[in-house]
């Protein structure tokens, strides 16, 4: 089979989740979810051409990702156990094996590169509940940009006021002191206003992409730009 190259996560393809917290700040870690990996399998090989089955072992759920070797007419699969929900044990832990099984074929495998992002107590809200401390806070990717090694070398994190909690400059792409610096670029606000507006009202990227014809925000025009705002901010605040 020939090797087909699996690409980088885009900034909307990657989730942030709460790791640790405190009255100093949150940790947060990048994560991506089930519908990414079959979106990525779809796109390098072909909805019909990937399979998945799932087996328990020792009274743990495994996942196998099976690609089709058209050469030796025969499945490729590699396989992960995946961990137990709080939630729903049995669809959580399903779910949990897929997205390890996918990392086994590389899909995502760059998050393991991603550096210790921590946001302190003033960018954050806090508040106590008990003995303990929460934040319903909600955090997303804005930008994200790696080496030729596929290591992020570069991640910007906002949240949901559209505001930086957390900046990883990118040294390879910095230009030289001599040079001016330059302004943020109109696709980089695109996607930061944009984000912003998608935290507020809960309506899913791929409905605004797919509805003015675009395969991510950085292909949108400044009048496809202004048309999806105009669009989601007459969009109810989804509800808490």
């Amino acid at each position: 089979m020939e090797q087909k190259a699996i690409r980088l996560l885009r900034a909307n393809e990657i989730e942030c989740r709460v790791g640790t917290i405190s009255e100093k700040g949150v940790s947060l870690l990048l994560y991506k979810d089930a519908r990414c990996d079959m979106k990525i399998l779809d796109e390098v090989y072909g909805a019909n051409n990937w399979q998945r089955t799932h087996e328990l072992i020792g009274g743990n759920l495994y996942c196998t990702v099976s690609i089709w070797d058209e050469g030796k007419k025969q499945w490729i699969g590699k396989a992960d156990v995946g961990t137990k929900s709080y939630t729903e044990k049995e669809k959580g832990e399903a779910s949990d094996s897929f997205k390890r099984a996918c990392f086994s074929h590389g899909i995502g495998r760059e998050l393991y590169t991603a550096p210790f992002i921590w946001v302190g107590a003033s960018k954050v809200k806090l508040q106590k509940r008990d003995d303990r401390y929460v934040t319903y806070d909600k955090f997303s990717v804005s930008s994200i940009s790696y080496n030729e090694e596929r290591e992020i070398v570069g991640l910007t994190i906002i949240n949901q006021d559209g505001k930086v909690v957390y900046n990883l400059e990118d040294k390879a792409a910095e230009q030289t002191d001599a040079a001016p610096k330059q302004e943020r670029s109109p696709k980089e606000q695109y996607a930061e206003q944009i984000n912003k507006e998608l935290l507020r009202t809960g309506v899913a990227l791929d409905t605004v992409l797919q509805r003015y014809g675009v395969n991510s925000i950085q292909e949108m025009d400044e009048s496809i730009y202004k048309k999806a705002m105009n669009s989601l901010k007459r969009t109810k605040t989804k509800a808490a």
